[in-house]
């Protein structure tokens, strides 16, 4: 297993393109679509919903990819994460999240130091926080449970929907909130918005865990290769998949190891 300087470094890289990407599709958008505000958001969706995919699928082998402290959080609380690499985390998150807007600022050429001026408030955009958090968490432990290898394109696909389903647009995440409140474009949030925002995330995201100690109970099955035909030149411990077999042992505990936990563990 990766050392935890090299998993904090993946969730603040990680972490950094996420916002990057956020913000910065939603500056270009904004810019090419005429004042059309749904094109716009359109054109930001598609860019968050597939970048989480390849981030993912890039960094998951590292940290887990969390890339949020929500997931991580869920993860301690489900003993699937020490606290003490949790705190590591959450700060790589923050820090990245905060580079990542700075980043994106950059990139456009606009002053590096902003504070948004958008107004996201009030008790429906809360639920929708609170809802479309509970949401990405039990994509994250529902998929995970049997299928983890399906889990990066099922959170792009949760995200990609949420975007549109939810009155806030689905931030379900608390240093992807932060971070947005430093950004005066179109993916800002004013900063006496996020308090509110992170607090709903944070109660969808317990939810979800406690949804997920009952209806995904006991111990999900362990994910094995076919074995090479008995007999075979290299018929040894490794099978015809041994890069997968390689990735699937060196996971952290986090998005796409679920499935390592001992089969008499309750989850």
């Amino acid at each position: 297993m990766p050392g935890l300087a090299q998993r904090a470094f993946a969730e603040w890289l990680g972490t950094a393109f996420l916002l990057a990407a956020v913000v910065g599709s939603g500056i270009m958008a904004q810019r090419l679509s005429g004042g059309n505000v749904a094109l716009a958001l359109l054109c930001n969706t598609i860019a968050t919903g597939a970048v989480l995919v390849v981030l993912i699928l890039m960094f998951a082998p590292i940290s887990g990819a969390h890339f949020n402290p929500a997931v991580t959080l869920a993860f301690a609380l489900r003993g699937e994460v020490p606290w003490t690499d949790a705190i590591a985390y959450l700060a790589a998150q923050i820090a990245g999240a905060i580079a990542g807007v700075g980043l994106a600022h950059l990139m456009f050429e606009l002053p590096l130091l902003q504070l948004s001026l958008t107004e996201r408030s009030g008790a429906g955009q809360w639920l929708a926080e609170a809802v479309a958090t509970f949401g990405l968490l039990s994509t994250i432990l529902g998929v995970g449970y049997r299928t983890p290898a399906a889990v990066p394109y099922a959170v792009g696909l949760y995200i990609t929907s949420a975007y549109w389903f939810t009155s806030s647009t689905s931030f379900a995440n608390p240093a992807v909130t932060i971070a947005r409140s430093l950004s005066d474009t179109f993916a800002g949030i004013a900063p006496w918005g996020v308090p509110a925002f992170i607090t709903a995330q944070l109660i969808g995201a317990g939810l979800a865990v406690l949804l997920a100690r009952w209806l995904w109970a006991g111990a999900p099955e362990t994910w094995s290769a076919p074995q090479l035909p008995s007999g075979g030149p290299d018929n040894q411990a490794s099978n015809s998949f041994p890069e997968m077999n390689r990735v699937s042992k060196s996971l952290p505990a986090g998005i796409l190891c679920m499935s390592t936990r001992p089969a008499e563990t309750d989850p």
